[in-house]
């Protein structure tokens, strides 16, 4: 895959602020995988592109979800901070010839995730929050440290699911019912691994 052409694609297509972003999420996604000792092409590939739908106007992203009959929920359509997730997955496929399922879905789901989510995808997930070019030094300091206190990326991402879910609380904000069960699944995986240890 062209590394190059994906850069060349976000540069024209990305604020400045969010190619930086991407960036980061691309180089944080090596540095999980170097963490986790293990390979995983995809993850950076998909890290690398999983905005490239952010900067689309909401009226834009509307139009490719219809014309297109890409599959977003009724939460995800009420809130358009998530649509670029699956649009992103769609333009990953047809601008970027991606057929590759691994990568789209990392792609699609990387903003709410899913219950029983990859290795990729979590690689995605978690880079995304943790990628030190635009976050927050301590709050990336802090998801590295959870990722490093049990060598799994399950106690880092529980973390940004009650980040995310306090600060939609706080805000008074609707929490999508796939954030609560994908945080009780996680919740219950660890609890579970530790009891077997």
């Amino acid at each position: 895959m062209n590394i190059d052409f994906f850069k060349t694609y976000l540069r024209q297509n990305l604020t400045n602020e969010r190619y930086e972003h991407s960036l980061g999420a691309y180089e944080a996604s090596g540095e999980i995988c170097k963490f986790l000792g293990v390979e995983n092409e995809k993850a950076e590939i998909a890290s690398l592109i999983h905005d490239c739908a952010k900067c689309l106007p909401n009226d834009e992203l509307l139009r490719l979800i219809s014309q297109n009959n890409i599959d977003v929920t009724k939460m995800e359509l009420e809130n358009f901070k998530t649509l670029h997730a699956p649009v992103g997955a769609y333009v990953a496929k047809t601008v970027f010839d991606i057929e590759d399922n691994e990568i789209l879905d990392a792609i699609r789901f990387h903003t709410i995730g899913r219950i029983n989510m990859s290795q990729t995808e979590k690689i995605v997930f978690l880079a995304d929050k943790i990628e030190s070019r635009t976050r927050r030094p301590d709050i990336s300091k802090l998801l590295w440290d959870a990722l490093s206190e049990h060598g799994n990326m399950d106690d880092a991402i529980i973390l940004c699911y009650k980040a995310t879910i306090k600060k939609l609380i706080d805000n008074d904000l609707v929490i999508h019912p796939q954030t609560v069960e994908v945080y009780d699944s996680l919740i219950l995986e660890v609890k579970k691994s530790r009891l077997t240890l």
